[in-house]
């Protein structure tokens, strides 16, 4: 490489009048600058390669809440992008800010400008608005919506949303999620706003051991919001017995995923599932997870529920359609079963699901099908007997 710049310099007619000592530092920095360049384009490359997201690969780890310890794992320090599971921290920091009476419940957050031209999935927020801390928090749990997350971070950040990703990043390295940085509250895609599924498992156990008086907001179905209800779409509340909160997340780049935490025989699993391909991947390979992690901690199986997973019947009810999430137990030699889509009428009894091993069809007898309603959905109460809402 010298040589080639030697040369050049010979023939370089800038070069010519200068001093020999000029000279000899011209094709130095040349090569400095050369070498510069190609440090820059190969950290480039690489945290491009780091940043990339595992097409294809999942990373899962289920933990026991009470002790710590891990009850299996799959790639779980691959670093990834969190999506809407950052806002288990968002929900972490506001419940120490309420723990510490620094905010109540019924204080109100301001809806900046920045907030509200949050993307989607958002409430509708209008700058200049306000919503209690309390309805902040459930909009993050039900909806994960993303104004609102912005909205509270900027509430506990003092103004700026900056300053609270770094606090959520202080907050992180305390609780030993050594790999994970945040740069905004919400989730939405930034290159560096990585974490991990052992990093998530962590908070998740912190969040249920540290809060228990907040740990319920997680399995609420839906709260009233300007006079609309706004659903859970937590798929787990639903589809695996004891499963009682947590979160989804979604980006094209993170794929999807999840983290559960769920509770049987007063033995308390979380589980994080990242960068699954489709929701019913992602749901099953969650529920086939925590099964094992009950297994190993010798609690009896339950036969997982054929539930509701998503409503799309017109209003007038005719010719519509209802996808169905069935699964068995993974004991004993039940597969569990596919998402199946069965027309629904009234008279509709019978369901046919397909397991997705196994070679053989599993007719459900007797599964009802009732439309999820909003005179059916659960409110949220407020715990006044845990908290001051002065």
């Amino acid at each position: 490489m010298a040589d080639i710049y030697a040369t050049g310099c010979k023939t370089d007619t800038p070069t010519q009048g200068l001093e020999p000592s000029r000279r000899k530092r011209r094709p130095a920095m040349r090569k400095w600058v050369g070498l510069l360049a190609g440090v820059a384009l190969t950290t480039f490359a690489s945290q491009r390669a780091a940043h990339a997201q595992y097409a294809g690969q999942i990373s899962s780890i289920v933990m026991d809440a009470k002790t710590g310890a891990v009850l299996s794992q799959t790639d779980p320090d691959l670093r990834r992008y969190p999506a809407s599971l950052t806002k288990l921290m968002t929900l972490y920091m506001a419940f120490s800010a309420l723990r510490a009476g620094t905010i109540t419940l019924d204080q109100t957050v301001p809806v900046s400008i920045h907030a509200a031209t949050m993307e989607p999935s958002k409430l509708g927020l209008v700058p200049g608005t306000r919503l209690t801390v309390e309805q902040a928090m459930l909009a993050l749990v039900t909806k994960s919506a993303n104004d609102a997350a912005c909205a509270l971070g900027e509430f506990l950040g003092g103004g700026s949303e900056p300053q609270f990703a770094a606090m959520m990043t202080q907050q992180a390295r305390a609780l030993g999620m050594n790999n994970t940085t945040f740069r905004n509250a919400s989730g939405l895609p930034d290159p560096d706003q990585m974490t991990t599924a052992r990093d998530l498992a962590i908070l998740a156990r912190h969040i249920v051991t540290d809060f228990p008086e907040d740990y319920h907001y997680f399995s609420v179905a839906a709260f009233r919001f300007h006079g609309r209800m706004i659903p859970n779409h937590n798929p787990m509340l639903k589809a695996y017995v004891g499963a009682d909160g947590m979160k989804t997340g979604y980006t094209q780049e993170a794929g999807r995923n999840l983290v559960t935490s769920a509770i049987r025989n007063d033995v308390r699993l979380v589980g994080v599932v990242m960068g699954a391909s489709s929701n019913p991947q992602r749901t099953l390979v969650m529920a086939d997870q925590l099964d094992r992690g009950f297994d190993a901690e010798g609690v009896a199986p339950v036969a997982r529920p054929l539930v509701l997973a998503r409503n799309v019947v017109p209003a007038h009810r005719r010719g519509g359609r209802v996808i169905m999430l069935a699964a068995a137990s993974a004991r004993h030699g039940h597969a569990p079963l596919e998402v199946a889509e069965a027309p629904l009428s009234r008279h509709t009894r019978h369901v046919r699901a397909t397991p997705v091993s196994g070679g053989h069809h599993v007719r459900l007898i007797g599964a009802k099908v009732h439309p999820a309603t909003a005179t059916t959905t659960k409110h949220v109460h407020r715990a006044h007997s845990t908290r001051n809402h002065t």
